[in-house]
């Protein structure tokens, strides 16, 4: 298949792809209406970029990491939002000047960072809080598979932390301080 005609071979690639596609959502995803949704969208962000497929050989990878990708993003969009004043399991004040509280918020644009098989595991286990199990339905991994990408993505974090900042811990583990080594965000978030 020839991708010098954009339709002719998004055509294919629907044809080719779309049943596969459907069950490989549909063992993800468990309303049926959503499994359509997202289907629908896959093939919409397929057809957009058609164009910027390179090796016509890893055509079917990526589409679906295409695939991959908006499954997760449909699961980020239905993450469930409670307002701060609703939450009754919240402490009644935070220390904002916290080392904790300062380096998280910068740890996010680090996750954003990371590479994408990584970047996907610790967003849905650690920010979406799924399980290590459940990330491996998911993606379509063995549950040891599942485990080691979060580890390598928990590794991956940390090693980025030592070379922004050195950290102090107390007895139990905790960060007590913390003092940037290069510009990184723990440095603008101390500042700010």
């Amino acid at each position: 298949m020839s991708i010098s005609n954009n339709d002719d071979a998004f055509g294919a690639i629907y044809s080719r792809l779309s049943n596969q596609l459907h069950r490989f959502i549909a063992g993800r995803v468990s309303d049926a209406a959503d499994v359509d949704d997202i289907l629908q969208d896959v093939f919409l962000k397929i057809h957009a970029k058609l164009e910027t497929l390179e090796d016509e050989t890893r055509l079917e990878s990526w589409v679906y990491q295409i695939t991959r990708n908006a499954i997760v993003d449909f699961y980020r969009s239905k993450k469930p939002f409670s307002p701060i004043g609703d939450r009754e399991d919240l402490p009644d004040s935070v220390d904002e000047e916290a080392p904790g509280s300062r380096l998280a918020s910068g740890l996010r644009e680090m996750v954003d960072h990371l590479p994408e098989p990584y970047r996907e595991a610790i967003l849905l286990v650690e920010f979406e809080g799924i399980s290590q199990k459940e990330l491996a339905s998911r993606l379509g991994l063995s549950l040891s598979g599942a485990k080691s990408r979060v580890q390598r993505g928990r590794a991956h974090l940390r090693d980025m932390l030592n070379r922004c900042c050195h950290f102090e811990f107390d007895r139990f583990g905790a960060v007590i301080d913390y003092h940037p080594v290069s510009c990184c965000c723990c440095h603008r978030s101390k500042q700010s």
